[in-house]
């Protein structure tokens, strides 16, 4: 069988695991990665095409007689790249625009939600900032304000004074931060409990879960501080019992691939439910159609299956027969931060010490924001995501801070505590 030609659309921590991953693969040929970091350029052709260029990234896969393309971050996925490629008869790994809505509009699937009876905080939709002042004056502390479009993972805010929630409002709907994504606002209940991502591979008719991950949000210690794309995750998550699994699949995925099939399209490639597991069982806080950043980077330490057999089942609509198998231990990532992220991150620094972090037995370094210009300089807000693996999660924790503690590049910063509150 001729070795296929694999193309990943993406730049970051992500991109590069996967990319490492399917180098792995006997079945794989030559990688290329669009516009990739200066960690791809290691194991794939980096092409200087833009991630929202969907027309340009078809125009190169067609060129290139490119056997499957996998979108990694959801910005292409929003712009409809799925449906571009496959009207030109491409392989692609992905959902459709229209099933992507149910990440691209927070709005679209709280209302999917409601009408699906799939647990999720209770929740008002506001275009008009005055109608949303309203409505936080009635409640009371904590407040959850959330920009319904996408935000990079930075348009989640919780609040906890009226203050907060005011300038939360202000920030989304009047400086416009977030762009275009602030032109509906939801607000909706606190819950209480603990997170986890749950990532599901879909074929359009049947699903498999991976295991439970938990990323970590915040930039700082404790869950404090401003949201971020992710500083960190582990995977397994210890606390998570079976009956829960069973609860995800029988009331949160079922349902919400049903109900997309009947409003949109029928969903393939990545449907990845963000939860707070309560006193009640699990409630969705958000959906996303895409492999998360950083839980990718702890998947792919664990999963033993080759994963270009496992995307190109879910491609092909074979999912069912596919043969899923996941390592017994445990994976811990944490992402190292540019100074000024998640705000104005500074660039440009010289990262040190990537190959001694990866001299220890377990650790894989990621790349996210970087770029090579004779050295290896930091290029945006999180340059790098140190992996490692472990027979136990604190094998893992201990193992993923001694990578950490190898790199070192001006400004840097990562939270200490990533994993620690299961220890």
């Amino acid at each position: 069988m001729a070795r296929k030609k694999v193309f990943v659309v993406g730049s970051g921590g992500r991109e590069h695991a996967i990319l490492w991953k399917l180098a792995q693969s006997s079945k794989v040929g030559k990688l290329f990665a669009a516009p990739g970091n200066g960690g791809t350029g290691e194991i794939a052709e980096n092409v200087s095409i833009a991630v929202d260029d969907v027309v340009g990234l078809a125009a190169f896969a067609n060129k290139n007689n490119i056997d499957l393309t996998i979108v990694g971050p959801e910005k292409p996925l929003s712009l409809g790249i799925v449906d571009i490629f496959r009207s030109c008869g491409l392989s692609i790994f992905g959902p459709t625009r229209k099933a992507s809505e149910i990440e691209t509009s927070k709005a679209f699937a709280k209302r999917l939600m409601e009408n699906a009876r799939i647990p999720t905080a209770r929740f008002k939709i506001f275009h008009e900032i005055n109608t949303a002042r309203s409505e936080i004056f009635m409640r009371s502390a904590p407040y959850v304000v959330k920009a319904s479009g996408l935000a990079s993972g930075k348009g989640v805010y919780v609040c906890w004074s009226l203050d907060e929630a005011e300038k939360a409002l202000s920030e989304i709907m009047v400086e416009r931060k977030h762009s275009s994504a602030g032109n509906e606002v939801i607000i909706e209940d606190f819950l209480n409990g603990y997170e986890v991502s749950i990532h599901v591979f879909c074929d359009g008719k049947t699903f498999s879960l991976f295991p439970p991950s938990q990323d970590y949000k915040q930039v700082s210690n404790f869950d404090l501080g401003k949201n971020t794309g992710g500083m960190g995750a582990i995977a397994p998550v210890p606390q998570f019992k079976s009956k829960h699994r069973l609860e995800i699949m029988g009331g949160i995925v079922e349902p919400v691939l049903s109900a997309l099939t009947k409003l949109a399209d029928p969903f393939t490639g990545c449907l990845y439910p963000g939860l707070m597991m309560t006193k009640y069982g699990p409630v969705v806080l958000e959906f996303n159609v895409r492999l998360g950043d950083p839980e990718t980077e702890v998947y792919l330490r664990l999963l033993k299956s080759d994963f270009l057999d496992l995307v190109l089942a879910c491609v092909e609509g074979n999912l069912e027969s596919a043969n899923v198998e996941w390592d017994s231990g445990f994976a811990a990532c944490v992402i190292l931060a540019s100074e000024g992220y998640p705000d104005t991150p500074v660039t440009g620094r010289t990262i040190q010490g990537i190959e001694k972090a990866e001299q220890i037995p377990g650790v894989v370094v990621f790349h996210g924001a970087t770029v090579f210009k004779e050295k290896l300089l930091t290029s945006d807000g999180r340059p790098l995501a140190v992996s490692a693996i472990g027979g136990t999660l604190e094998d893992a924790i201990k193992t993923v801070y001694a990578g950490v503690n190898c790199i070192s590049f001006e400004g840097m910063h990562y939270r200490t505590d990533i994993g620690a509150k299961f220890l």
